[in-house]
């Protein structure tokens, strides 16, 4: 009789997790997700006709068995997508992968340029900060003095990494931290750097440096032309055609295809505990609680739930700890508008000159929006009307039940509007339509109890057979790619029988820079 798992959420880790017992054992498993839909914050919302990314999502990753995980069932394209051929833009496609024309086909990987820049005194800089010119004339001369000498200063005299604040300023000095790192921090974290602990910037930052960006500045020419050279981040990336959802979409299918289930709107309100081992789970569906058993559970909820809803002996400390665990809340306006105001002055071209950027980090400091994303740059078709319209949406970090997260969708929406036009970026005139998505636990946090998050970690390593995975299953800021490891670490971990956890947990621990690759 073939074994069970169930499974604990149906975003990246809890997908990948039950294609890979599909593929690769006989275990059987039924994934039990608490919305109605597919992808979690990878997901991709559709409204009237054009697609939100919540959060932004490159597909790109270090790990082979990731790489070879997405394009094993979304081909790459072989043919211009819409804005390529608007543009006259030619590429050496990947004939190799078979006939994968977006114009043509619906699953097709694109292959896409990466650009993301700070927004900052109402001018653009490079993320991240590089040192050439134009870093210095956008600053200014007092600025640019104040940093070189409080580069010099981080470099005489380092300081003991107790906090964020610590990191960021031993790598590039005060005035820096000040300028690029300080506010915006505070804007996703909600708390100050020197309240946080130095383990994101680790995931996050890894090798940068102002050191390091000096380096790649003045021997990548020598490297280009040896053909090595270390990009301190990704110049290309892939993406699904209409989104990242629709490659978690497509593996939701091809999972129930190999005979798994998939049951939305379904909460596990309850996790039966006794002598170290799981023996069953409560699921809530349609108002009625079902009990339901398995030989092993993998789950990716956020691990603050996790303990509360163990049934059984847990020390007092552990369920203290996770009950405290912070999370940061996100929410997203998507604004279709007829055009930007921001011009188009680098040397990318884009149909209709819109900026080339996926992205924008806004470090303004008298507006509290994050980040700024355009969809047009992302995929041509997450936009209904490309050729006419700008989709972008804009990001806050928030608490659950804080004031933003109060505000009426109007509200909110008027206010998002208010804050781009205040800072140029948008002529409220030309809005045509709104919407605002919220998402709960977007982003583990590291401060408040998480400094003794290892004794949850430890408790729940000794439960035989459970096993904890993805962004909010380790309360760990992972990318997508990190989140997907870790479900094939687990699956390695339970087919072996092995009771050793610790690769699972190993994922996204190295000290190298998350999209940092050196190419020979």
């Amino acid at each position: 009789m073939s074994k069970k798992t169930v499974i604990i959420g149906a975003g990246p880790a809890g997908l990948t997790a039950a294609y890979q017992l599909l593929t690769t054992t006989d275990i059987i498993p039924e994934i039990y997700e608490e919305t109605d839909e597919i992808g979690g914050i990878s997901k991709t919302v559709r409204y009237n006709g054009n697609r939100i990314d919540i959060g932004g999502h490159r597909f790109f990753s270090k790990d082979e068995n990731a790489t070879n995980f997405w394009f094993s069932l979304m081909p790459e394209q072989t043919a211009p997508s819409k804005d390529e051929i608007l543009l006259g833009i030619k590429k050496n496609y990947n004939t190799e992968a078979g006939t994968a024309d977006p114009e043509k086909a619906d699953n097709v990987m694109l292959k896409r340029r990466r650009v993301s820049r700070i927004f900052f005194l109402r001018k653009f800089f490079d993320y991240p900060i590089s040192l050439k010119p134009q870093t210095f004339i956008n600053m200014g001369l007092w600025r640019t003095i104040k940093a070189g000498f409080g580069y010099i200063a981080a470099t005489v005299h380092k300081r003991k990494e107790n906090s964020l604040e610590d990191f960021y300023i031993n790598r590039f000095g005060k005035p820096l931290y000040q300028m690029f790192f300080e506010h915006y921090t505070e804007k996703l974290w909600g708390v100050h750097p020197s309240k946080i602990a130095p383990d994101w910037g680790a995931q996050r930052v890894k090798g940068l440096s102002v050191a390091k960006l000096l380096w790649t500045a003045l021997t990548k020419p020598f490297n280009a032309k040896k053909g090595k050279v270390e990009t301190s981040l990704i110049e290309e990336f892939f993406y699904p055609k209409f989104g990242p959802g629709q490659f978690w979409e497509t593996i939701a299918e091809e999972i129930e295809k190999k005979g798994g289930k998939i049951f939305k709107n379904s909460p596990v309100t309850k996790l039966e505990f006794e002598n170290n081992a799981i023996k069953s789970v409560t699921v809530s569906q349609n108002g009625t609680d079902s009990v339901v058993t398995a030989d092993y559970f993998i789950s990716s909820m956020p691990v603050k739930d996790l303990v509360d809803r163990l049934n059984g002996t847990v020390p007092e400390n552990v369920r203290n700890i996770a009950h405290e665990l912070p999370y940061r809340d996100f929410m997203t306006v998507g604004l279709l508008l007829d055009k930007l105001l921001l011009k188009n002055l680098t040397k990318y071209a884009t149909v209709n000159n819109i900026v080339p950027d996926c992205w924008i980090y806004m470090q303004e400091r008298d507006v509290k929006i994050g980040r700024l994303q355009i969809f047009n740059n992302w995929s041509p078709y997450m936009v209904k009307d490309f050729e006419n319209t700008v989709w972008i949406g804009l990001e806050y970090f928030c608490k659950e039940d804080d004031e933003f997260w109060q505000m009426s969708d109007k509200d909110f929406i008027d206010f998002a509007i208010d804050e781009l036009a205040k800072i140029d970026v948008i002529n409220k005139a030309d809005v045509k339509d709104a919407v605002r998505i919220k998402v709960k636990k977007a982003y583990p946090a590291y401060f408040g109890s998480y400094a003794q998050f290892s004794e949850v970690q430890n408790f729940l390593n000794r439960i035989s057979n459970l096993y904890c995975v993805g962004r909010n299953g380790q309360h760990r800021y992972n990318n997508m790619d990190h989140s997907m490891v870790t479900a094939m670490e687990a699956v390695k971990v339970i087919s072996s029988g092995s009771e050793d956890k610790s690769s699972i947990w190993n994922v996204n621990t190295e000290k190298e820079y998350h999209e940092s690759k050196s190419a020979t």
